[in-house]
């Protein structure tokens, strides 16, 4: 494990410097997961949730959320993103809906930030547009699966398969 590069010498919190840095294509995917009652799936797959179609605004909340992401965690540089994904798979069996967020950059440091940013505020839009139906919802197991590009190479989750 390195040393924590968002501290100085005295402790403080700064960003970090990333001039340096050579600019290379980066990508980043996060998936996570909404968990319901099987009804409130079924209203959702279905197009009749109160709210109106959910899946869609969730995932312009994802892509919206990534391009936030510098504002809302301390720290995160603002980045120009070259592609943003967020999709969604339905699990009837386990009553969830599983989300992945997909994004790209060419610059100085990575966008795994921006990744899980993404699934996060995608789940928080589902569990609005729900919650007349369903408070028992959770939105949980927030994980970064892959990363790419820099000096520290190529990150794999393992035992996480390919869906996007």
């Amino acid at each position: 494990m390195s040393e924590l590069t968002h501290l100085d010498e005295q402790g403080q919190a700064r960003m970090v410097d990333v001039g340096g840095k050579e600019a290379t294509q980066r990508e980043a995917v996060a998936r996570g997961e909404v968990t319901m009652r099987p009804g409130t799936l079924e209203l959702i797959l279905g197009g009749k949730a109160p709210k109106g179609e959910v899946l869609g605004l969730a995932r312009v909340a994802g892509i919206m959320a990534a391009k936030k992401t510098p504002a809302l965690i301390p720290l995160c540089h603002p980045l120009a993103l070259t592609g943003v994904e967020v999709q969604f798979r339905p699990d009837r069996e386990m009553s969830r809906i599983e989300m992945e967020a997909r994004v790209k950059t060419t610059g100085q440091t990575g966008v795994e930030m921006e990744a899980l940013t993404a699934v996060v505020v995608a789940g928080l839009a589902i569990y609005d547009m729900c919650k007349a139906v369903d408070r028992e919802m959770v939105i949980g197991a927030v994980r970064l699966v892959h990363k790419s590009g820099g000096k520290s190479g190529v990150f794999e989750r393992e035992g996480e398969a390919k869906w996007l």
